[in-house]
């Protein structure tokens, strides 16, 4: 289990330096990325927050370092498309976080154990969901076909699979708070603390800017 970023952005983007990255796949977060992937994140980020309340059009990619940051910086509850990704090693079953995912919602999973809420994470044509059946977790693929693959899981293993996930995170914002010092000077502070505010963990410490 994995929290992942899904991947997209204007074409041409030269703010920062990026990672290539493919168009609407996910990119899993974690202590382990590369500077570029760490840019990579916080501009799909960025881009993801340009988009107005009207539902207007995001920055061109030309636009200036204040205009692409703003809505990650000024909106009180910033977002991040993605959510939790879980790999079957065994079957090679992949169950991807849907188009109503989140990755601000991650603590959700935390329901299934507590209190056996469904959870679900796209619509048609591509739905997929967490279920509680007993002592089982099930995760459907896609709940739009009756063959669809599934993972189960113990309940059990659920809470040490999201201390995981939030280890990931953590270690994820650190490197950011390290990344945006270098590269956003005098934007460092509130881009990564806008960060920790999406994930719902506290503020790394910064380190000083250069």
């Amino acid at each position: 289990m994995q929290p992942a970023l899904e991947t997209f952005a204007p074409d041409g983007f030269d703010l920062w330096p990026v990672a290539e990255f493919e168009p609407f796949g996910f990119l899993p977060l974690s202590g382990d990325l590369s500077s570029a992937e760490v840019g990579t994140a916080v501009m799909c980020i960025a881009n993801y927050n340009s988009i107005g309340p009207d539902g207007g059009r995001p920055p061109e990619p030309a636009a200036s370092l204040d205009s692409v940051l703003r809505g990650l910086l000024t909106y009180e509850d910033p977002l991040a498309a993605g959510g939790l990704r879980v790999t079957d090693r065994s079957t090679g079953v992949t169950f991807e976080p849907g188009c109503c995912d989140g990755l601000e919602e991650w603590r959700d999973w935390h329901r299934l154990v507590e209190d056996g809420s469904v959870l679900g994470f796209g619509h048609p044509p591509v739905s997929p969901i967490a279920e509680r059946f007993g002592d089982t977790v099930r995760l459907t693929v896609n709940a739009e076909l009756s063959d669809s693959p599934v993972i189960e899981l113990r309940v059990t293993e659920l809470p040490n699979l999201l201390t995981g996930v939030e280890r990931d995170l953590v270690d994820f914002l650190a490197l950011a708070a390290d990344w945006s010092s270098r590269n956003l000077p005098g934007h460092s502070a509130p881009v990564t603390a806008a960060l920790a505010r999406i994930v719902d963990l506290p503020v790394p410490p910064m380190t000083p800017e250069p």
